[in-house]
């Protein structure tokens, strides 16, 4: 499976060395006193995740008065290798009570494999009430609910400057039309490239290409062809993926678009991914496409808000009704059926955990008895607001639900590929060798 979100925003500090790390006081699963499928004691229940460093954090202190009040111990562990070590400690009878999973694709065939329990009644009552039907479906299987989401984001946001928005006498597009002659308006207006764009993210290099595509394809050719597509009913090759990719590269692929304040087409591939964010907010790009936490790459003090120094609005569709957005998320699976799990699980679904995971910031969440005051950043304010939105159409991350080696592994080549110049036709051609023959 691809990385999730979060996972490719640290990547190059993984790749680097960063396995993983067992947090103060949290035996890992499997280890003395941690804990194995509720063998940690009666009250202790063990947590494996993906969440690491200052976020894993955050995540103990989320729970942390609840487990108090409710006597129980919640030990957490946190690592960047979680597929490799989640399936060998299942495969020998030594998993986590709780796994919070960062890819569908990946909770699903733990799910098929009979590895995880079917999700308490409570759980599966709080999922109903409090998540859109498409959120309750990544957690099921073969007709049987396993488990509620966690977190969540939004893709698709084009950042700009609402002051120069202003000084060049533009507005926010509404349509995916619109956008394109916004484009041309403030080329006109600054006498070169409008937009910047970076997909450096060392081995993990491509990545913001594979979202800016799967955003066309929503948009374009709509949530059925898309769920096909991540499926490979509709492979790489057929038209209606590669309209979305010459969409794109109407923006990306022309030089007279890109990559202002970095060089030519090419370089986005040699531009970090983070590094956009401060030449935006300098002023040498006008576009940026990338999800809400680029907020956390703009220099200090810079005003995030609608009348600030940078702001962001959502990639529109072919038409101004059109609310279909891509994203990623958690979803959390059971090893365990042991009572200790059982209520660590539906706190974990329920409106109280969301307010008070999402009250300590960085992140958001789709459960809809989140209140959006409590997120500090206005970006993920309005993050919120779209995942809570009964009209919002919502899919996962496309890569992070179709198979690693396509997702992690020949689209991200292929879009880089793209960039330095192959063809549409060929690059799709191989990024659809990718899929495994059965």
């Amino acid at each position: 499976m691809g990385l999730s979100q979060r996972s490719r925003r640290y990547a190059p500090i993984a790749l680097l060395g960063v396995a993983g790390i067992a947090l103060a006081g949290c035996g890992a699963p499997g280890a003395p006193g941690g804990g194995s499928g509720g063998g940690g004691g009666d009250n202790t229940v063990t947590i494996y995740g993906t969440i690491v460093d200052s976020e894993a954090e955050l995540l103990q202190e989320s729970w942390k008065d609840w487990a108090e009040e409710n006597d129980i111990t919640i030990k957490y562990e946190g690592s960047q290798d979680f597929e490799t070590q989640l399936g060998t400690r299942a495969q020998g009878g030594n998993p986590p009570d709780i796994a919070i999973f960062p890819q569908p694709g990946l909770f699903a065939d733990f799910a098929k494999r009979d590895f995880l329990k079917p999700a308490p009644e409570e759980v599966e009552k709080n999922a109903n009430e409090y998540w859109t039907e498409d959120w309750v479906n990544y957690g099921t299987v073969d007709g049987e609910f396993y488990g509620a989401p966690l977190m969540a984001n939004v893709k698709g946001w084009i950042w700009y400057s609402p002051a120069k928005f202003a000084e060049w006498g533009v507005e926010v597009p509404t349509t995916l039309d619109e956008m394109q002659a916004l484009t041309e308006t403030i080329q006109s207006k600054i006498g070169g490239p409008a937009w910047c764009a970076g997909f450096e993210s060392g081995t993990a290099t491509g990545w913001p290409g594979t979202d800016w595509v799967e955003d066309y394809v929503l948009r374009q050719a709509g949530p059925d062809v898309y769920d096909q597509w991540v499926t490979n009913e509709i492979p790489f090759t057929d038209p209606q993926i590669k309209t979305a990719f010459d969409s794109v590269g109407s923006i990306l692929l022309n030089p007279s678009n890109v990559n202002a304040g970095f060089g030519d087409v090419r370089s986005i591939n040699s531009t970090a991914f983070g590094d956009v964010a401060p030449a935006l907010a300098g002023g040498t790009c006008a576009l940026t496409h990338q999800a809400s936490f680029l907020s956390g790459f703009f220099p200090e003090g810079t005003n995030i808000a609608e009348d600030g120094d940078v702001w962001a609005f959502m990639l529109p569709g072919e038409t101004a009704d059109d609310k279909a957005v891509t994203g990623a998320g958690e979803i959390v699976g059971a090893f365990s059926d042991s009572e200790a799990t059982q209520k660590v699980l539906a706190y974990l679904s329920s409106p109280e955990w969301a307010n008070s995971r999402v009250s300590l910031g960085g992140v958001t969440s789709a459960n809809n008895g989140l209140d959006p005051a409590n997120a500090k950043d206005p970006i993920l304010q309005e993050t919120i607001k779209i995942l809570q939105d009964p009209d919002t159409t919502f899919r996962f991350d496309a890569s992070d639900l179709m198979p690693g080696a396509v997702g992690a592994g020949t689209f991200w080549k292929g879009i880089v590929a793209w960039v330095n110049g192959t063809s549409t036709d060929e690059v799709l051609t191989q990024i659809e060798t990718g899929w495994p023959s059965s």
